[in-house]
């Protein structure tokens, strides 16, 4: 008889092979460079289990800067996950792991998926079907800004949140989520 962590484990390894057998996601297509796959499957694995389908963070930074890791942002954003310089010493400090230089490709991936991991945590108050557009919002226009959009319209859903929040960041979170394959459920 199965004892429960090991169904656990059983199902999430399971997940992870069921997950890298899907194919045909717009993320995975050509136009996509596959040299930072590593980091997005290392990061996921370390903030979000076995289970997490790192391409979320591929594809969240596809959306960021096409996954450029020299990109800067009009408002100087850095890197493939485009962080904030203002930010990144906030990540290093709350991350276990030692993050010092923003502009490496693998240290702006692992910040960049630890501050998503922090985010998602941030919003356990929210529907799990609500929780990863709310993570992605919140990285996009800020943790303060999304609450103020969720407080303006006194609204738990992001179909709801989304018009109190700036056309960009509902551009953003529709972008990440075409890349994976699936619109936003309205």
């Amino acid at each position: 008889m199965w004892r429960r962590s090991g169904l656990i484990a059983a199902l999430a390894a399971l997940a992870v092979a069921l997950a890298g057998c899907v194919e045909g996601l717009p993320i995975d297509g050509a136009e996509w460079t596959r040299e930072y796959d590593g980091h997005f499957r290392r990061y996921s694995k370390r903030f979000f289990g076995v289970a997490w389908d790192w391409r979320w963070w591929k594809s969240q930074a596809a959306a960021e800067s096409s996954l450029r890791p020299a990109a800067v942002s009009h408002a100087g954003a850095v890197g493939i996950m485009q962080i904030m310089p203002a930010t990144w010493p906030d990540i290093a400090e709350r991350s276990p792991l030692s993050f010092s230089d923003i502009t490496d490709p693998g240290q702006n991936i692992g910040a960049g998926v630890f501050y998503d991991r922090w985010l998602w945590d941030q919003w356990a108050d929210v529907a799990e079907a609500e929780r990863l557009a709310f993570t992605l919002g919140s990285y996009n226009a800020g943790r303060g800004r999304t609450l103020r959009a969720q407080s303006a319209c006194a609204c738990s859903t992001w179909p709801e949140v989304e018009p109190h929040l700036p056309s960009e960041t509902v551009a953003y979170v529709a972008r990440v989520m075409g890349l994976m394959g699936m619109g936003f459920e309205r």
